[in-house]
């Protein structure tokens, strides 16, 4: 039988608790910055006209539709020969998370808020509200408590595709 030998291990901790903190920032802000945008493509694909709608559902699609890993290395080196600027691997990754997470944010967030019965907008404007503060008061406090499932799982896969941004040598802890 083997005896794994965690003094070995242990010996290396400052590098480890080191690429941990980068682990934990690239999480936290690709979590806050998803959860923004994708609130915003929510609301852009469920209010907008048509012609606003199709192209945020086709971004989304897109991003869903493609491995992470791809997105990232497409990010690092494609877009700065398209775009004409130079990203650092760092902005690269997090840019990379945070519209990777939107995509899904956005699809849970939509689906949240879709969920939510007719009768509940009809009764807020019985009320005389507008459809923003209908929004804001009746509909999203109850989708927000459908949403805590897939939000926190999609959190969570946040947290694992960090592991893929030491490909671009961002000293995270599988990188160091």
């Amino acid at each position: 039988m083997y005896q794994w030998d965690f003094s070995q291990v242990w010996r290396y901790k400052e590098i480890l608790l080191a690429g941990l903190q980068y682990t934990l920032f690239y999480t936290v802000l690709s979590i806050a910055f998803g959860l923004v945008l994708g609130l915003f493509v929510a609301l852009g694909r469920i209010s907008s006209p048509r012609a606003l709608g199709i192209p945020l559902r086709g971004a989304v699609e897109l991003f869903r539709c493609t491995p992470f890993l791809v997105i990232l290395i497409w990010f690092y080196y494609a877009l700065p020969v398209l775009i004409d600027i130079n990203l650092s691997a760092p902005t690269a990754a997090l840019l990379a998370l945070s519209l990777y997470g939107a995509a899904f944010y956005s699809e849970i967030i939509r689906a949240g808020i879709v969920s939510i019965d007719d009768g509940q907008v009809e009764a807020a404007k019985a009320l005389g509200m507008r459809r923003w503060q209908a929004l804001r008061r009746i509909i999203l406090p109850q989708a927000f408590k459908r949403m805590i499932p897939p939000l926190m799982n999609q959190s969570i896969l946040q947290l694992k595709n960090t592991s893929l941004v030491s490909v671009l040598a961002v000293p995270d802890l599988v990188y160091q």
